[in-house]
């Protein structure tokens, strides 16, 4: 097809739909006609893209289909209906495509924390080679336990939700080079599991698990959360399927954003949890509890709201004609 007579046949719709979309204020018979140039360029720009998707035509189209899109929802949305799609929608949507690539990554943490706990545990005597015996003990009778309630609650549910809070940025930042995000899981990982085996020579595993699990559960799951979604922008520059690289990189780019909003206010539940639950008096079996049932509302949160947005057919990116662009599926 001969994209320049195309163009040239179809540029009157083009530039009345710019007319419209950039006038103040509409009359009726206005708007029905915008409507329906909407509709027509739409399928215009299917037909360029299908062509020449990266070509100028497709990248003018693309952008007067946004702003004669913007125009038609401006004076029917609202901020509260906004809100309740991101929380609805597209954030357990955006955490819903990444949920098994979350899972992988936890447990291969889980691994490495394992295997290091046993080796460490089975050889004593490499904690000698570390750090003197007095450090040792003065680690697993004080040091441990004193983290979690040398300072106020307040303070310290900030430090550490700003500390947990570093590490996942540095995963969304770094994740797409590849190499950054399993080197941080393994660092901490590997930290995990010394920690563990000393804890356990001393006889004092039990108190590890107890300060441990109840923050851990969600504190870890966030983070094997960022690691997953900065993966996926590395995989999407790897093999971007039907899509082009930029087209892939955006949209998992677009996706990476959503995340890292949630991930703001599952740190924040995180470290509530381990500034005010973990150092508290309550029974061990309590907070370990309260820690559960967080991690459990995260994955309910999850998995039932994304999944019924995938069965809706349901993005958390704009629609394909919205957007200018071909759909990119997980």
């Amino acid at each position: 097809m001969d994209l320049e007579a195309y163009a040239a046949t179809h540029r009157p719709d083009w530039q009345r739909l710019d007319q419209l979309a950039k006038r103040g204020r509409l009359t009726a018979q206005e708007i029905d006609e915008l409507v329906e140039l909407y509709e027509r360029v739409s399928t215009h720009l299917s037909i360029v893209q299908a062509q020449d998707p990266d070509g100028v035509d497709a990248n003018r189209l693309s952008l007067l289909i946004a702003r004669a899109r913007a125009k038609l929802t401006a004076a029917s949305g609202s901020p509260a209906a906004g809100i309740k799609s991101f929380f609805a929608v597209k954030l357990p949507y955006a955490l819903y495509q990444i949920r098994w690539l979350t899972i992988v990554l936890g447990t291969a943490f889980f691994a490495v924390a394992l295997a290091y706990g046993f080796w460490y545990g089975n050889n004593p005597h490499m904690f000698d080679a570390m750090m003197p015996e007095e450090f040792q003990i003065a680690y697993v009778e004080e040091d441990f336990v004193d983290y979690y309630s040398e300072n106020p609650a307040a303070s310290f549910t900030t430090l550490v939700w700003v500390n947990n809070a570093w590490i996942a940025l540095q995963e969304v930042a770094f994740g797409i080079t590849g190499f950054f995000v399993p080197y941080v899981l393994w660092v901490n990982a590997q930290g995990l599991g010394i920690s563990a085996a000393l804890m356990h020579k001393y006889d004092e595993l039990g108190t590890f698990f107890a300060f441990i699990t109840p923050h851990g559960l969600m504190e870890l799951t966030a983070i094997f959360i960022a690691g997953a979604a900065g993966l996926r922008v590395f995989w999407a520059w790897v093999a971007p399927g039907r899509a082009t690289r930029l087209q892939s990189l955006a949209y998992w780019g677009r996706q990476l954003i959503l995340v890292g909003i949630g991930l703001i206010g599952v740190l924040l539940i995180s470290g509530l949890v381990e500034g005010l639950v973990t150092p508290s008096n309550l029974p061990t079996w309590a907070k370990i509890t309260i820690g559960a049932l967080v991690l459990a509302a995260y994955w309910a949160y999850t998995w039932i709201l994304g999944s019924r947005a995938a069965a809706a057919n349901a993005d958390a990116d704009l629609d394909e004609y919205d957007g200018g662009r071909q759909l990119v599926t997980a």
